[in-house]
């Protein structure tokens, strides 16, 4: 990429590549309401994006699969992925760049020494620490030696997936490389966690917008991450819920209750204590995510979820239902042992409450659908 090109405002970014205004406005109601602004901050948001020199990228890559850089280039928003991919002035990423070898490396050099203290360095992938670092080297040098080089000039550090946030399946019992995430290496530098296996590619891309926005790292929570997208459980925001409530569970994944749509918990759903924006976002568009399709919450947004389990275990104990109160109980506790009629009732009523919602929401300046028209 050219000094023209980096001099360039987002907005100048978007109208380079064949955008509209419209389309750009569109992008911005779109990620202001995934990001939980209210609709005063739209203006706000575009502003910055109109007047601020885009933000340049350093992307490292070590232990992962490359599932984050998926994620993020095959978000269904056009302009999410062209934020990512040109718009945030990506200067080095060896998976997605063309250049290879000494050039890619040059290049990485030059933009960290020209962007000192102002670039964000992004990070996929656990580092191993095991044997001096030999189990992830680049170039000859090892996984920990260049991220210590990457993360000296940055900004603020952004781990995508929970490789790099928390170790991954790399560092799962028994961790035979010594894999550990980013910040038990850096500890000088503001990090946020984005985690997920991988995470929602407009979750990511929120992230750079509201850092592009307001100079800022969003709001965290005391694991990290941010909070507009990892500030409620999948549990609150799915449509199963009123099953659960009402104490009724699918037994197994091929029975009529698991095709009516049944809480998933006895199958082993993590949603109940997994943080995370899969129930209100969902993934292509909107249109499944893993409960929607059929299977249990893993929990893949939450530390250590390798080894919290087989993800088809039911959790015993949940929180915020009282010491002793388990999943198998809590229909009993809500409507009683001798209404199951009632209990029936209320899922019935939730599920039409529900659709009542989605009707009215589908009517909403934010919804997905009226955007793009």
């Amino acid at each position: 990429m050219n000094t023209k090109n980096k001099s360039e405002t987002y907005l100048e970014a978007v109208l380079r590549k064949g955008y509209t205004r419209r389309d750009f406005m569109k992008f911005v109601t779109y990620m202001s309401a995934f990001m939980g602004l209210e609709s005063s901050m739209i203006g706000q948001v575009a502003k910055a994006l109109e007047t601020k020199k885009r933000i340049p990228v350093i992307w490292e890559h070590f232990q992962e699969c490359t599932g984050c850089s998926e994620s993020f280039i095959r978000s269904d928003h056009p302009l999410a992925a062209d934020l990512i991919l040109d718009s945030i002035s990506l200067d080095y990423t060896d998976t997605l760049m063309a250049a290879a070898g000494h050039n890619a490396e040059e290049a990485k050099q030059a933009s960290m020494k020209e962007n000192y203290g102002k670039y964000i360095l992004v990070v996929e992938g656990a580092i191993p620490t095991k044997d001096d670092g030999v189990y992830c080297t680049i170039a000859g040098r090892t996984a920990v030696e260049i991220l210590k080089e990457s993360a000296a000039g940055a900004a603020a550090i952004i781990t995508f997936g929970s490789c790099s946030a928390w170790g991954g399946i790399q560092a799962a019992y028994p961790n035979p490389t010594g894999s550990v995430p980013v910040d038990a290496i850096i500890k000088d530098k503001p990090i946020i966690r984005v985690p997920g296996c991988p995470p929602i590619g407009e979750v990511m891309t929120g992230v750079v917008v509201h850092y592009a926005t307001f100079g800022t790292l969003p709001a965290l929570d005391d694991m990290g991450r941010p909070k507009q997208f990892y500030g409620k459980r999948v549990h609150d925001s799915c449509y199963r819920r009123p099953y659960f409530d009402a104490g009724l569970f699918a037994e197994t994944f091929d029975s009529e209750e698991a095709k009516k749509g049944y809480c998933l918990y006895k199958l082993g759903c993590r949603g109940p204590v997994t943080y995370n924006a899969c129930g209100f976002m969902e993934w292509n568009n909107g249109v499944s995510y893993p409960i929607k399709s059929g299977y249990p919450c893993i929990g893949c947004s939450e530390k250590d979820f390798w080894d919290n389990g087989p993800f088809t275990e039911r959790l015993e104990n949940l929180p915020g239902f009282g010491i002793e109160a388990t999943a198998d109980k809590i229909g009993k506790i809500v409507v009683g042992a001798a209404v199951a009629g009632a209990a029936v009732h209320a899922v019935a009523s939730n599920v039409a409450k529900r659709k009542e919602l989605k009707k009215h929401e589908d009517r909403g300046v934010f919804n997905e659908k009226n955007i793009k028209e």
